[in-house]
Formats: C-alpha cells, structure tokens, sequence
C-alpha cells in the first residue's frame, strides 16, 4: 500500500507536469482534484498552492513571463533567438512533412527537424527556469535531448519518460513504456515530453549534487571553525591529534576535511608523515 508521503509526492509531481504542459499555469480546481484522495484541509492545499507559486508556476493564470531570469540570462536568451532566428527551419504542415520524412528514414530531413525544433526547446527551457540551473544549462540540456529523440525518431525506436532518458547514461537501448510514435502528431507529443524529462532530471541531478557539496562544506568548516579557534587559544597552528584530543572530533572526520579542502584548512599544521 502506498504512503500518504509517497501519493503526495507523485501528486505534486503530476500537477508540476500538467502545469509546464499547460505553459506554467494550472487551475486552483485541477490542483484540488488531483490531491482529493488525500482529503487536505485548506491550510494544506494553501501550502501547496504557496509551493507551486514559488516554483514559477501560475494559479488561475500564466506568471510573469521570464520572472525568475536574471539580466544577464535574459539578454543570453535574446543573443540565442537572434542568432537561432536566422536558421532557415520549416514550420506548421511542412514540418509535419519533415516530422514524416525523418520517421521513415529520411537522412537529410533529422537536422532540418532538429533545428525547426530549437526555438521550442528554449521556449520549455524558459518553463523551469528559476530552480536552481542557468538557462544556459537548460537549454544546452534541451537540445541534447532534442538531438537524441530525433535520432530515436528516425530509427524508429520507442522513446519516453526516463526509461528513453537511460540511454544517454550507458549507451544502450532501455525498455520503454511507450510504442514508437505512429504519426506526426504522436511524433511530436513524444519529442517535446522527452526534452521536458531531460531537463527535469538535469534539474534533480543538480539540486542532489548541490545538496552533496553543502554537506561536504559543512563538514569542512566545522572542522575548520575549530581548529581557528584552538590556534587562537595555542597562538599557533594545531595538529590534527591535538584537534582531535582537545575538541572530541574525531581523527576520520578530521582527516576527512583535511582531504576534501584539498588540505588547505588554514589553521591545522599538516605532516604528510600523519595523514
């Protein structure tokens, strides 16, 4: 039986997709019904309204177009239209006719897609754009995934969700969940929701990533913030015996520090002979 934790957690998930489907907005209605099961009171459904709002996705109407951008973001984003703009690319039925082409095996036609497609990848990138990763990144993630469903695309291989999105990390066909797309429209679904789940797990790779490094400097400067202050009180730098003897850390967290500083803890004497 699933936890109220984990149905939380996948019913937040789920109104976090259909909003980005829904160009960052969903209504106060959808929201309610998606936690029903859950029977929330009001004060918890306002703090999950507080947390979408948060999280750049408008209820009732669109946020603020580009509202989590920085200046400088913004004006990379207008270089990288200006200069995608003048890419010749096809559009409305002709690049349903391109979407065909690739689909049966058409060579020429997958870079012609690709490129048709790199305006819309930035214009998704801009959907989840103040969580903690640059545009940039974002964007750069998006057409790599762009590249790679086109390709997928054109060998008529399923693609869709994170099962496709393996494939990137070792190299080799995954099982997926989903058939390979029957027509343009089913094509098109597909490509965009596989650039979404690229740039949603790039967004959850980095939050892990950060959240390791914060534990790793967190470990540093504890072991750094006492040995300043046992130097303070000796007038000279400290051993990491000493550390360890006057301060209760102990020698495996201490030398741990040690390394991930890269042994630059100012104040600790080190001796190549004791570490």
């Amino acid at each position: 039986m699933i936890s109220e934790e984990k149905l939380f957690g996948q019913s937040l998930e789920k109104v976090r997709r259909l909003a980005r489907e829904q160009s960052n907005c969903i209504s106060e209605e959808q929201v309610r019904e998606e936690f029903a099961a859950l029977e929330l009171s009001d004060a918890q459904l306002w703090m999950v309204f507080d947390y979408l709002i948060k999280h750049g996705v408008g209820i009732g109407e669109p946020p603020e177009e580009d509202a989590f951008l920085s200046e400088e973001e913004k004006h990379y984003l207008q270089d990288y239209l200006d200069e995608i703009a003048r890419i010749p690319v096809c559009g409305g039925r002709e690049r349903e006719n391109c979407m065909i082409s690739v689909m049966v095996g058409d060579m020429q036609a997958r870079q012609r897609l690709t490129e048709s497609y790199l305006k819309d990848v930035a214009d998704i990138a801009r959907l989840y754009t103040g969580q903690g990763v640059p545009l940039e990144e974002l964007i750069g993630e998006g057409n790599v995934a762009l590249s790679m469903a086109v390709g997928m695309l054109g060998e008529g291989k399923p693609f869709g969700g994170e099962e496709a999105l393996s494939v990137a990390s070792d190299g080799k066909a995954a099982e997926s969940v989903e058939s390979a797309p029957k027509n343009a429209g089913e094509a098109e679904k597909m490509l965009v929701r596989f650039i979404m789940d690229a740039m949603e797990r790039f967004i959850q790779e980095t939050s892990e990533i950060g959240k390791k490094d914060k534990r790793i400097a967190d470990r540093v400067n504890r072991v750094a913030d006492r040995a300043r202050e046992l130097a303070q009180e000796y007038h000279r730098k400290v051993t990491p015996e000493e550390l360890m003897r006057e301060t209760g850390l102990s020698m495996k967290a201490i030398q741990d520090a040690m390394r991930m500083s890269g042994y630059k803890i100012e104040d600790i004497e080190y001796a190549e002979d004791s570490i």
